[in-house]
């Protein structure tokens, strides 16, 4: 009788190594089918959904199916145009420069915000600040978007740099007419011919009716010199008021169409800018006021007011780097006059508008006994994480740090704000080994007061 103690052993250790062996093979083939998938794996990143949207379009099963198609489609474009006949250069910059004429730069319609809360952070602003990206929109019949990398490169010796641009066009210059009693419109030479003239305000009627009596010293119609023609026309000319910013011109013109002569109520300046429209601009910023209230104004009274563009224009051309010159040159004369004295400084912040949606502040610090802006610190509200509420506190620290390296200063004097107090500790302030002392501006304290006052009143 045999025995089948040990092969009944020996079925048993089979069988139970059996499920391990097999599960470690699985695992190997598995291992190997992810290394030589690995080997071929290609991250598209935002493209997927656009590459699953046309695999589902185009009836794929799977991946290598389309990404063949597309290496066909791209090998076919390839053979096509290098069949096809060469284009003239002259063609081809002239399209280029169709596409970048039928192209817009646009704020793009799924801009994501420059700054997003941590999670948990409380945001102290009510408004939304997601500024949009800047996107070039194409249109027309434009086909495909242009390519701003494949553009041509412009140097700086081909750089041109355009003139303001005004949304009225400057007049041209006239020829000079051939009756010396008909002179041309006043040139703006230099700064003496405009600072200090006089200007008034004149109606329409009273100048139509002006213009009415006054007889040309010209026998008959001069226009048509400069076209070639010969015009016999003879007074009296029609007369024409235009408009133009501020200004208005009158104009003579004969039955036939030409131009005898123009005159404008305003000297005009290089370029053909109008000397009102360039003094209205400027003195609008220089005397703190605001275009919009101006324009307003102006059109309350019907009257013509320089364009918004211009106003731009001229105030980034001519008065922003002027003013900025003129105030450092003031503020150095200021700071060398307090070296070496303990100076005592006034200190306050203003918002562009009130609440959270502030998005800059202006912090002016006045010295007590001249009364003298020493100095201006202007912060941003990105500057501070989109919080407007700590946007006054960055204007002190950046005044504090500013003073201290060029003055001595020994006392500053601001409102109430909890946020300056606590740099302001002695006991654990930023400025603590400063020594400075820090006091609180008695207006603000009676207001404060007066509040109370008149809410227990009631």
């Amino acid at each position: 009788m045999e025995d089948h103690t040990y092969c009944s052993a020996q079925e048993q250790a089979a069988e139970s190594d059996s499920p391990s062996l097999k599960r470690r093979k699985l695992q190997e083939v598995k291992r190997n089918r992810d290394r030589r998938r690995q080997k071929t794996r290609v991250n598209i990143g935002v493209a997927f959904s656009r590459w699953r949207s046309l695999m589902r379009e185009k009836c794929f099963q799977n991946d290598s199916e389309l990404a063949c198609f597309l290496l066909h489609s791209d090998e076919h474009v390839a053979a096509e145009a290098a069949e096809a006949p060469i284009i003239e250069q002259s063609l081809q910059d002239t399209s280029r420069v169709k596409e970048m004429a039928d192209s817009v730069i646009d704020w793009a319609e799924d801009g994501s915000p420059l700054y997003e809360p941590k999670d948990g952070a409380e945001d102290d602003s009510s408004d939304d600040e997601n500024l949009p990206s800047i996107c070039i929109r194409t249109g027309g019949a434009l086909q495909r978007a242009p390519s701003i990398d494949r553009l041509p490169v412009i140097g700086i010796d081909e750089t041109v740099h355009d003139q303001p641009a005004y949304e009225d066009p400057p007049d041209e210059p006239r020829p000079p007419s051939q009756d010396a009693a008909l002179p041309g419109p006043q040139q703006v030479l230099s700064e003496d011919a405009l600072v200090g003239a006089r200007a008034s305000i004149v109606y329409e009627d009273c100048l139509r009716q002006l213009a009415s009596f006054l007889v040309l010293p010209v026998e008959k119609c001069s226009g048509g010199v400069k076209t070639g023609e010969t015009c016999d026309c003879v007074a009296p000319f029609e007369i024409n008021i235009a408009y133009k910013g501020t200004a208005t011109s009158v104009e003579w013109i004969c039955p036939n169409g030409h131009s005898v002569w123009r005159w404008n109520s305003q000297p005009v300046m290089n370029f053909g800018m109008q000397a009102g429209d360039f003094l209205l601009s400027t003195n609008i910023l220089l005397s703190g006021n605001n275009y919009a209230k101006v324009a307003l104004l102006f059109n309350f009274m019907n009257m013509g007011m320089v364009s918004k563009n211009s106003f731009h224009s001229i105030q980034g051309s001519y008065c922003v780097d002027a003013i900025k010159e003129f105030w450092e040159e003031r503020r150095t004369e200021a700071i060398s006059r307090l070296r070496g004295k303990d100076v005592m400084v006034l200190a306050d912040g203003r918002n562009d508008s009130p609440g959270h949606g502030a998005q800059y502040c202006s912090y002016i610090t006045m010295e007590n006994e001249s009364k003298e802006v020493i100095h201006v610190a202007t912060v941003e509200k990105r500057q501070t994480t989109w919080d407007s509420v700590v946007m006054e506190k960055e204007g002190f620290i950046e005044t504090v740090d500013k003073l201290t390296s060029e003055i001595k200063l020994v006392e500053i004097c601001t409102d109430a704000n909890a946020l300056i107090g606590s740099l302001m500790d002695p006991g654990g302030g930023r400025y603590k080994a400063l020594g400075i002392h820090h006091s609180l501006d008695v207006w603000h304290g009676a207001k404060s007061l007066a509040k109370k006052i008149a809410v227990v009143s009631f």
